[in-house]
């Protein structure tokens, strides 16, 4: 009996130190049987206990962990959402406020290239006049010949049909600046509509032209256009220039930045291709290639993350890629991706159906 109580005193300790599968065993028929017995018992329900509580705690920390990592994916997106809203807005912005510019210049512009012709003709005149009376008139007066000679009129009359040509060619280029700024903001095209993307190409070159034209040591960026043979495209031609605006600015910040890097001695000339087809199967195809110094292989397969930027801290949100995503493959259920080569440039190749009334189905996907 001594001996059993011995064993049951150990049966508890090792029990009470997390033994939960002890059990007793004697084989004496006496009282401390019946306790040992009553202690296997109470043993089995609280093991029982003890492991459905325990796979009740599994559950619920993995459904935490569910709520956590869907609750976590929520704010991310929400996160996503709000700044890629943010960039949309100052985008939209841009567009107004480049248009409203473009209007303003618009009137006074034209009216003083309107008005141009009419100077030429009325100075034209003014000089044949002049002309006129030096011809019937050989003799003036000293006070006239003081004044001839003060004004310089024989200079005059060389140089005011060179100024007014001037004149003439200075309003045609604002115009045309003009007129660009208003194919790039493209407010009264928000719907889809039939464009000629090669206006857009063009009005963005011009948008950029002062990051294209050389500064300093930096010889500017030569650009080499191929462009193909087609009409209209239905896109929106306002979100379709802001994805040019996004691919070039980031083409010519790669090439300027690279220039930085080379020798004194170096001959490197940065260059921009940019060409349009039309595929096939009726896809628009542009294409934007750079020689800058391409993009490491592990950060290809990142570019369209939002906030993945390999600039500097300050110099990119990370969201111009992420959204020009959207705009082509959401938007205009094409596709967008890019090749580079580490040293030999990078290309950015957009595809979009020619009509897209005649496409159905969801977006194609990302290819890197």
């Amino acid at each position: 009996m001594i001996r059993s109580i011995e064993e049951l005193g150990s049966g508890v300790k090792k029990f009470d130190s997390e033994h939960l599968d002890y059990r007793f065993a004697t084989q004496a028929k006496n009282e401390i049987s019946a306790v040992a017995q009553a202690f296997n018992q109470m043993a089995d329900r609280l093991a029982t206990a003890y492991n459905t509580l325990e796979q009740e705690v599994n559950l619920r920390t993995e459904e935490l962990s569910q709520k956590n990592s869907s609750l976590e994916f929520t704010l991310n997106e929400l996160k996503t959402a709000q700044a890629q809203l943010i960039q949309t807005e100052k985008m939209s912005s841009l567009g107004q406020m480049v248009a409203g510019i473009a209007h303003e210049i618009n009137n006074p512009i034209n009216f003083i290239y309107g008005n141009l012709k009419h100077t030429e003709d009325y100075a034209n005149d003014l000089l044949r006049l002049i002309d006129g009376f030096q011809a019937e008139y050989r003799t003036v007066s000293p006070e006239l010949a003081s004044l001839i000679e003060e004004v310089d009129l024989e200079f005059l009359q060389e140089d005011l049909p060179r100024l007014l040509r001037s004149m003439n060619v200075g309003s045609e280029r604002i115009r045309d600046i003009v007129q660009s700024l208003r194919t790039f903001s493209r407010l009264d095209e928000a719907d889809m509509k039939n464009v000629d993307i090669h206006d857009g190409i063009e009005s963005t070159l011009l948008i950029l032209q002062n990051q294209l034209k050389a500064k300093g040591e930096f010889p500017g960026v030569e650009v080499v256009r191929d462009y193909g043979q087609f009409s209209g495209v239905e896109c929106y031609a306002g979100q379709l220039n802001q994805v040019l605006l996004n691919l070039m600015a980031n083409a010519i910040d790669a090439m300027t930045s690279f220039h930085a890097e080379q020798p004194l001695d170096s001959v490197y000339q940065p260059t921009l291709w940019i060409t349009t087809e039309l595929l096939l199967d009726e896809q628009v195809q542009i294409r934007i290639r750079d020689n800058g110094p391409g993009i490491l292989p592990e950060h290809q397969s990142k570019l369209f993350e939002p906030f993945f930027t390999t600039k500097p801290v300050g110099k990119g949100t990370g969201l111009g890629l992420s959204i020009s995503y959207q705009i082509i493959c959401d938007r205009h259920r094409g596709q967008l991706f890019c090749r580079s080569e580490l040293g030999q440039g990078t290309e950015f190749c957009i595809q979009i159906p020619r009509q897209q009334s005649q496409q159905n189905g969801q977006p194609l996907s990302q290819t890197v």
